[in-house]
Formats: structure tokens, sequence, C-alpha cells
């Protein structure tokens, strides 16, 4: 057999060989072929090993690319601030002329910025310029399927017709309804701890637990507001209009607008100051026992009495927001003084009320709301999703209570305060001579340097805590007033002095 045939008949070097080259410098080719994919082979293993078994293997992965967000991307500029924010306010013609005393309340024309929306334009005379101005909603509302509501199809689409205005500087886009009174302030306090560069989705629950189960604890509900930051808005409205078809059977335009986002996967950050008020009654007792948060919204006040007694609706709010304008920060901010000599407790809602109880009570009985309300829906004593204490039977247990007269300035950077009795109804005051001596009280004057303005905002890094407050005539109450002055607590000290 010769040699030839010996040669594999298919030889891939001469099938793709260009250029004929003598044998010898195909077998040097061919050894340093063999020789660099040896060299790759140990590279590769080293690194590998050196990767996983190194202390500084962190600093190899970091240095590879992160994938970036898409959407839009807003520049960081300046600290948020009021101009940032677009109100999206779901109204109706039925409604809007008596709800927009509400807005007169906390609307400041060329300062705040948004848009109350309407189903179809409104025939008015309205000369009142401290209101949003009025907007008609798209036409488009009205090809999608819904169960029950129809409005709540056209009021959860607010949010597209507002994304689609596309008004500069706007970071932050706040829903809420048309009887909802914020404060301002406070909301932009809360939306600044938050990176409006990312997706958020802030709001508050409704106190009912009967509410929250058949809707969802973890949706925000529209009356007390919530807050979009503008990239979560834009990805909310690009798969908005199928979304609603797909939950068309839900109440509510906020169960809807949540049960959309959480198909982008964004979960709800819970404030407490936002307050949706599913409550009936007097929401007394959940005021003057605030939870240690910044008050940012206030809803359902046509179904709750009026705050103050003997004022109606309007009048009340007004009075709130006359203390509001003196120390933003504070508003119903409660804390406790105790009265070891009298025995006394005193507990202070700032801007709001004082309670004098002519015993001795701890701290977390006083920070407990006294249940002045019922549930929202059935009308009932609970649950609630706080914590609630009993009105006392006893009126000699109950307190002696004092609703704001008025707030100002006081000296350099302070306030000052004062609260005036209200007459119980007959039949209900107790007769014992230490209840007399709290009876005889007529006035507490409150004095308190005012809260920093970004107290709130920098909650995150430094926990919130309590003011602690004192009472300034330890001796004898002259001229029927007792004074007392709130101040920041000592790191040592406690809120509730010794009640023995």
């Amino acid at each position: 057999m010769s040699q030839t045939h010996l040669r594999p008949r298919h030889d891939p070097v001469r099938k793709f060989r260009l250029v004929s080259l003598p044998d010898k410098t195909c077998k040097i080719f061919s050894y340093l072929t063999r020789i660099c994919l040896l060299l790759c082979l140990i590279f590769s293993i080293s690194l590998v090993l050196y990767t996983t078994f190194s202390p500084n293997q962190n600093q190899f992965w970091n240095r590879l690319p992160h994938p970036t967000r898409t959407g839009t991307k807003l520049a960081p500029g300046p600290p948020t601030n009021i101009s940032h924010v677009l109100f999206c306010i779901g109204g109706s013609t039925a409604t809007w002329r008596d709800r927009s005393l509400y807005s007169s309340i906390w609307w400041v024309p060329n300062v705040t910025r948004g848009f109350v929306w309407l189903e179809k334009k409104i025939i008015s005379h309205q000369t009142n310029k401290n209101v949003p101005a009025v907007k008609v909603s798209s036409p488009e509302w009205t090809r999608f399927k819904y169960s029950s509501s129809r409005s709540a199809v056209r009021i959860a689409r607010i949010i597209s017709d507002s994304v689609k205005l596309r008004l500069p500087d706007v970071r932050w886009f706040v829903m809420g309804d048309d009887d909802t009174v914020y404060y301002t302030d406070n909301l932009v306090s809360v939306l600044s701890r938050y990176d409006h560069n990312q997706m958020w989705y802030i709001g508050g629950n409704s106190e009912s637990v009967e509410q929250d189960v058949i809707h969802s604890y973890d949706m925000a509900f529209g009356g007390g507001g919530f807050a979009l930051s503008y990239p979560l808005a834009e990805r909310l409205v690009s798969i908005l209009d199928g979304c609603l078809d797909r939950y068309y059977y839900f109440y509510g335009s906020d169960q809807r607008i949540w049960a959309c986002i959480s198909e982008i996967g964004v979960p709800l950050s819970r404030e407490r100051g936002f307050h949706q008020f599913d409550i009936r009654g007097s929401a007394y007792g959940l005021l003057a026992a605030h939870p240690l948060a910044p008050l940012v919204s206030l809803h359902h006040l046509d179904n709750l009495e009026p705050l103050f007694p003997n004022h109606n609706r309007i009048d009340s709010l007004k009075s709130i927001n006359q203390a509001y304008q003196v120390d933003p920060p504070r508003i119903f901010q409660q804390t406790f003084c105790h009265d070891s000599k009298r025995k006394w407790s005193i507990s202070i809602a700032w801007g709001y009320t004082v309670q004098l109880y002519p015993l001795l009570l701890p701290a977390n009985g006083l920070q407990t709301p006294e249940q002045t309300f019922k549930t929202w829906r059935s009308w009932s004593d609970g649950p609630f999703t706080f914590n609630t204490r009993p009105t006392e039977p006893d009126p000699c247990k109950q307190p002696v209570v004092f609703m704001l007269e008025q707030a100002k300035e006081g000296g350099v950077n302070g306030s000052l305060s004062s609260y005036k009795r209200i007459v119980h109804e007959p039949g209900k005051t107790c007769k014992t001579t230490q209840y007399a001596q709290a009876m005889s009280v007529q006035r507490i004057l409150v004095s308190s340097l005012k809260m920093e303005p970004d107290y709130w905002k920098k909650s995150r890094e430094q926990a919130p805590r309590r003011y602690c407050c004192e009472l300034m005539n330890k001796g004898s109450i002259k001229n029927s007033s007792m004074q007392l002055r709130i101040r920041r607590c000592r790191n040592w000290e406690s809120i509730t002095s010794r009640l023995d």
C-alpha cells in the first residue's frame, strides 16, 4: 500500500488553505495553535479560581457595567418643594360647588399647582380664586368596562390626563378627592424623604379594619390622598388602559390604581399622616392622640362632626389652619405633663386641644386614642388599625377639655397658643373637690419654640421622639390660667415623670 493512500481523503488544512505551504511550516503552525489554546485554557482556569477564592473578588465584579433604569430620568436639582408637586383632584359637577370650600382652606394661588378634574364643563359664577382650576376629563374613560361605579374609571384615569399635560418640573403626582384637605408643608416634608427619580407609591390605609379587608391592606386609600413619583406615574400610564379593563369589577378608583401598580411590582410605602378617616361620629379622640407623624391630609369631613364644638366644619378647619400656619410641623403633635402635687395628667395636642385629667395616667394610656368614633361601614365599635380605649363612663375620670382659642408667633422663633375650657353637658360633671379644682382652670397657655422646618424630613436618619412639657406655675393657679411649656426631652428624661 503506497504512502499516498495513508493520507486522509478530507484534509481540512488543505481544504481551506489559500496558499500552498510546505509541510514543515504547517507543523510549526499547528504546534503554535495548540500552545495558544493551552495558554488560554490555563488563564481561564486561573481567573475563575482567583475570582472565586480571592478576598477582593467584589472589586472585580464591581468593575463590570451595571444595567441602568430605563424611562424618564429627572435631574437631581434642588430639594423638593411645593412647586414640584402636581395635585390631581377628583371631583364632579354635583359636588364641586360645595366641596370647593375645602380646597379654599389649603390652596394657595400661584404656589400650589394642580387641577380638579370634572366629567363635564361646569356653569358657575363662582369668583373664588383660592381654589384649583377646573379641567374636564378626556372622553376616553367612557369606553371602559365597569361593574358598579362608572365614575371610578374616570377618576382613575386622572393620572393619565395629568401626566399627558407634560408640565415642567413635576416630581410627584398627588391624587385626592375634592373633599380632601392637605397640609402642604408637611406633605413636602414627607415626599422629600424619597428619591423622586425612583418608583414610589406613598399613602395610607383605612382606619377601619372592615374597609381594609374588603379592599386591601396594601392599597393607599384615595380619599386620604396618595403620591406617585414621576417615573412610576409614567410607567403606570403606559399600562393603565388595558389594566383598567382587567380590573373592571373593582369598586373604587384607588383600588384600580393599586391593582395596576401591583403589576409593575411597586409596593405601598405607608405614611401615618394621610388620614382617610373611614370613621363615623367624632374624630376628636383620634386627633387628640395623633400618632408621632406629620399631619398630611384629612378626608371624609362631611361625614364627621365638626372638629370644634359650636363651630361648623369650615370654621373648624380655619381655626386649625390658623395654628398650622404658625408652626406647620407641630400641628396636632401630642405631648404630656404630670402635676404630681395635684395628681393631674395633662395631654396637649398642639394647635387643637388640651385634656386635663384629675388623676395620674401613664404615657401609654394618654397616647391611646379615646374611642369617640365608630367604624365606617357598620357603625361598630371596631376593630380599627390602631388601639383605642373606651370613653370613661365615670365623670370623675373624664378629662376637662380645652379647645384652641388662638395661636400666634411668640418671641424669636417661638409660639404662644391658648386653649379655653369648654362647658360640660349638664348633669355629667363630677362633684369631688379634686375635680372641682381642675374645673376652676379656665384657660391653658402653652409656649414653645417652633419645630425645625425640616424636622420630619430627617426622621429617616434621626428617629423622631415625642416632646416633653412642664408646668410653669407649679404653685397656685392664678387668674384661672395654667401655663405650660413644650420643649425637647433631655436624652435621659422620661416623658412620664414619677406617678407615685
